[in-house]
């Protein structure tokens, strides 16, 4: 397995140059999960239209308030002097940090749109606090959507020369893969730059958590049992202070929402109770649930139940 440090673009950059290129008409908004590579791909696009642009990010440590929101974007109307007819480009990242972030978003869009001005919006976030903070109501109609999803074996086999066992054991996230040589180094990594920051900025920071201590262990039950049909009464019954199944589903849409953990419902095709049936968890990114076993991949190869490798690769080329 060889390790690349090429600047990989992903397939999704050719959509966002397009909409780019065309005269202002939308907001465009890049959402994903942490270090899928949302901001990386919005420098590349960037770089490739050419725009005059201003890129700030609300994601530090205190939150931006609406006055800094206001600054940025006084400052990308200043380079519409000099802009050519394509205009200029804002480009705002982590932008549901920001309080009211939607209301002062539309304020600002909708003067220039009476003033004519051909100021372009890009903004960066991750998607389900994003859309849960005013994305759908105080923007109706004035934003489209690019989905950034978790990196596809495809994806990270030609970024780094990966095989397929590779992908299973150590997931797809691109900012992880060169330490991958250092499994230990790897593990902590992702735990402390992806699980927790996650946890920690995006879910607790931003949405109400009455008992924060069972997310997290929510969290890790979730990965343990990744492909497995788990009960919530059986999820009750590993988890001390659970509270009841309400409060762990409220808890799994959250994680979910964060690009970590979803629980798959059996399908039906009539709508159904989904609260009350056996959910099955499902990690978004294999290195959530690979990084909490102390293994390394050479050491994983001999534990057959930790591979966990549908039939239909049995003959593929690892």
């Amino acid at each position: 397995m060889t390790v690349s440090t090429t600047g990989y673009v992903r397939p999704q950059a050719a959509e966002l140059v397009r909409r780019l290129q065309e005269p202002r008409r939308f907001i465009q908004v890049i959402a994903g999960a942490r270090q899928v590579g949302k901001t990386t791909l919005a420098t590349q696009v960037v770089a490739h239209v050419g725009l005059p642009h201003v890129f700030a990010s609300a994601d530090e440590p205190t939150l931006r308030g609406p006055a800094w929101l206001d600054a940025q974007w006084d400052a990308a109307r200043l380079l519409l002097r000099d802009a050519g007819p394509h205009g200029a480009l804002l480009v705002l990242d982590e932008v549901q940090k920001i309080p009211q972030w939607s209301e002062s978003v539309k304020r600002l869009w909708d003067a220039d749109t009476r003033a004519r001005r051909s100021l372009k919006v890009m903004l960066l976030g991750s998607s389900p606090l994003l859309l849960q903070r005013g994305l759908t109501e105080s923007l109706a109609g004035r934003f489209e959507v690019l989905h950034l999803p978790h990196w596809s074996f495809t994806e990270m086999g030609a970024a780094f020369g990966w095989r397929l066992e590779s992908y299973l054991f150590y997931g797809g996230y691109p900012g992880a893969a060169p330490l991958v040589v250092e499994p230990q180094r790897w593990a902590r990594y992702v735990h402390d730059a992806l699980i927790e920051t996650t946890i920690a900025r995006d879910v607790l920071l931003l949405s109400r958590i009455d008992k924060p201590a069972l997310l997290r262990r929510l969290f890790e039950l979730g990965c343990a049992y990744s492909g497995q049909i788990l009960s919530y009464t059986k999820m009750l019954g590993q988890l001390h202070d659970a509270g009841n199944t309400t409060t762990l589903a409220h808890y799994l849409d959250l994680l979910a929402g964060a690009g970590m953990v979803t629980g798959l419902q059996k399908y039906a095709p009539a709508v159904t109770r989904q609260r009350g049936s056996s959910p099955k968890p499902q990690v978004f990114n294999t290195a959530l649930m690979t990084s909490s076993t102390g293994l390394s991949l050479a050491e994983a190869r001999h534990r057959p139940q930790r591979r966990r490798v549908p039939r239909a690769y049995d003959r593929v080329d690892l």
